[in-house]
């Protein structure tokens, strides 16, 4: 992994965009060592899945009431689509066909992720986007299985994780190939200068989504970011961004990470918390 000081080019795409396409980020063979460990890890769960059975989706939010995923911030656990399972709950696809994806904290609890999620070329990145003290608040691999991968909706990541001045930045590591057939990610250039327009927040022993603008985001804005496996896209938290289900028989595999500054006030009611005996790091 190399990555030089961002160019003027760059800087500027940033600042107008929101976004930064960066091919070639990650090297073939941490690609492969991060999709080895992926395997290794579905492989597990298929032998003992536990307590594993929340659906994820961002279309019906029942998820956002279960303890399970409340409670994901400072574990690893794994999420299933919805057509994963039959009315009888039993699965219908291998497992590394039904689930949405693994989260919420694989850079801490896992060493393969954490070796790659701070290494010295990823803290200079942060930094030139502006990071002065910079904290791993949160990370998932998705999954976006073939034919049954789900919608993402369009929405910034600043309504999830909120932070007071806004800081929240994604780092999304194509492990496979993203393209338009089978759901890649797309995006609202120039879309961060708005501020979010809700926000996800906990409320008694539930969560709630605070409205500030009911206007929904004008999808023919959108410009689809096919990119290769290796590739990044480091995007605003106030950016929006979308995908569309995967109905293709290719999956889209992909790890995020997402980055909060230990400057900002990062609020209590945040759905996404930790036990004292996981705080937050930076990139050391």
């Amino acid at each position: 992994m190399s990555v030089p000081s961002l160019t003027a080019d760059q800087q500027a795409g940033w600042r107008d965009d929101g976004y930064l396409v960066m091919p070639d980020f990650v090297e073939p063979s941490q690609v492969e060592a991060l999709t080895a460990r992926v395997g290794e890890m579905v492989a597990d769960l298929a032998r003992s899945p536990g307590e594993a059975a929340t659906i994820f989706s961002t279309t019906q939010k029942s998820h956002a009431q279960d303890r399970y995923f409340l409670d994901s911030g400072d574990k690893v656990r794994a999420f299933f689509e919805e057509g994963a399972f039959d009315d009888d709950g039993r699965l219908l696809v291998p497992m590394d066909r039904a689930l949405n994806k693994l989260g919420h904290a694989m850079h801490d609890l896992d060493p393969v992720f954490d070796r790659f999620s701070r290494t010295p070329q990823m803290a200079a990145l942060a930094a030139d986007l502006g990071f002065v003290d910079p904290l791993l608040v949160q990370s998932m691999v998705i999954f976006k299985p073939p034919h049954i991968g789900g919608e993402v909706v369009c929405h910034c990541d600043h309504a999830f994780l909120w932070t007071e001045p806004q800081t929240v930045t994604g780092f999304w590591f194509a492990l496979q190939d993203a393209t338009v057939e089978n759901g890649c990610m797309w995006a609202i250039p120039g879309g961060q200068a708005g501020p979010a327009r809700t926000r996800f927040r906990l409320e008694d022993a539930g969560t709630t989504t605070d409205v500030f603008d009911p206007t929904p985001y004008d999808m023919d804005l959108l410009v689809p970011l096919e990119v290769q496996a290796g590739t990044l896209i480091a995007f605003s938290g106030l950016l929006p961004h979308w995908s569309p289900p995967n109905t293709s028989d290719r999956a889209r595999l992909a790890y995020t990470l997402h980055i909060i500054d230990a400057a900002a006030d990062y609020p209590a009611d945040n759905w996404l918390q930790r036990g004292a005996d996981l705080p937050l790091r930076g990139f050391v």
